[in-house]
């Protein structure tokens, strides 16, 4: 890495640094804890590089702005915590459904409720995959220091560009407030992804057609493609449909694009996992304690690997499964009472233990808690 590149940041800056190196032109928002910085940093970033920032009435109406803005042609995100990432459900579900490009930063605390605004958590891993109504696409990155959050937030436009879907960039509180050095690039240096537009004339133009890649493509509004949008199930047209095989069909292409598209989004780590007995699977800063521990026990002449999960939902089951066979006991440790570990069980099934190591209260894992866990397995 070059030093003159190198910048202390916090994990938040981080993340709307790498938004504005992915093209990011558009934010809308609320504040909340511990979420707040990333608004405060492109408030005054946004209009150096001509972009636009909203401070809306609430998460609905943020929400709404960011559909409205990715319409129109402008990657758009927004970021909330907790109670916020709550009221954006509909809309995530109106986004996913009309497969409009969106990214949006969760930064966790504990809850429910008010919880505890100013601790860490990743106790909205499932809500990131379910929170809304409905069987939907969405895409769920968790990183694990500040450098790789503005990495991930360049992934994140990328993935929903390419696949006209939404993005959740699940950091938790720690990296989200952690300042560690990371290497800024700007737009120069990276490779802008840009959602695949009409090769048809306007008149000729179906916004929801399948070119055959599972993903139609987007016409801008304003740039002469006019088109109907609807949260009702709809056809090519764009128009409601609620007929059974339309709705079949229309939902049958939604999942399996992102099937077809895997290796687009899905990012995993193995670390010391060839001869591995037992396995460690970890995502965001719980992974940093795991990959400590792995190292302890590595170090005292056990077996252990880890699979550090960046890229969440959709689940990467099948780097999983590989190790069918291969290791006796899988430990996850998550800063919740057990989000993942559901996930890990159904793919693990009967080929090995799974044990769950939680805490939901507020504070950090601590290597030599992952440590023991693994000494008590073996």
């Amino acid at each position: 890495m070059s030093e003159a590149k190198m910048k202390l940041m916090q994990g938040n800056e981080a993340a709307a640094e790498g938004a504005l190196a992915a093209g990011c032109r558009f934010f809308a928002g609320y504040p909340i804890t511990p979420s707040t910085e990333v608004a405060e940093h492109l408030a005054r970033r946004l209009p150096e590089v001509g972009g636009k920032f909203i401070q809306m009435e609430d998460e609905i109406a943020s929400m709404a702005a960011i559909i409205g803005a990715s319409l129109t042609g402008k990657k758009s995100m927004t970021a909330t915590s907790g109670p916020g990432f709550s009221l954006k459900q509909e809309n995530l579900g109106y986004a996913a459904l009309t497969e409009v490009p969106v990214v949006v930063i969760n930064v966790q605390r504990v809850g429910p409720s008010t919880g505890m605004p100013t601790s860490p958590a990743q106790g909205d891993v499932m809500q990131a995959r379910w929170g809304t109504h409905g069987d939907h696409p969405i895409v769920a990155i968790s990183p694990a220091s500040v450098d790789e959050t503005f990495e991930a937030a360049v992934h994140s436009f990328a993935i929903s560009e390419k696949l006209r879907v939404p993005v959740v960039l699940l950091i938790d509180e720690v990296i989200g407030h952690l300042r560690e050095g990371v290497r800024v690039r700007d737009e120069s240096e990276i490779e802008e992804e840009m959602r695949k537009g009409p090769t048809v004339a306007p008149e000729e133009y179906l916004p929801y057609r399948d070119d055959g890649t599972g993903v139609p493509p987007m016409a801008n509004f304003g740039e002469g493609y006019r088109y109907h949008m609807t949260g009702l199930f709809h056809d090519e047209t764009g128009f409601p449909d609620m007929s059974a095989d339309n709705a079949q069909g229309l939902m049958n292409r939604l999942m399996s694009k992102m099937e077809q598209h895997r290796g687009i989004y899905e990012w995993v780590q193995e670390t010391q996992t060839e001869d591995a007995e037992v396995l460690v699977v970890s995502y965001g800063s719980s992974a940093r304690a795991a990959s400590r521990a792995v190292q302890q026990a590595r170090e005292a002449g056990l077996r252990v690997g880890q699979l550090r999960v960046v890229t969440v939902w959709p689940f990467p089951e099948e780097r999983l499964k590989a190790f069918r066979g291969h290791v006796d006991k899988v430990l996850v440790p998550e800063m919740n009472m057990g989000q993942l570990r559901l996930e890990v069980e159904r793919v693990m099934g009967d080929s090995a233990e799974v044990v769950g190591i939680h805490r939901a209260d507020g504070e950090l894992f601590q290597p030599e808690q992952i440590y023991r866990e693994i000494r008590e397995v073996l």
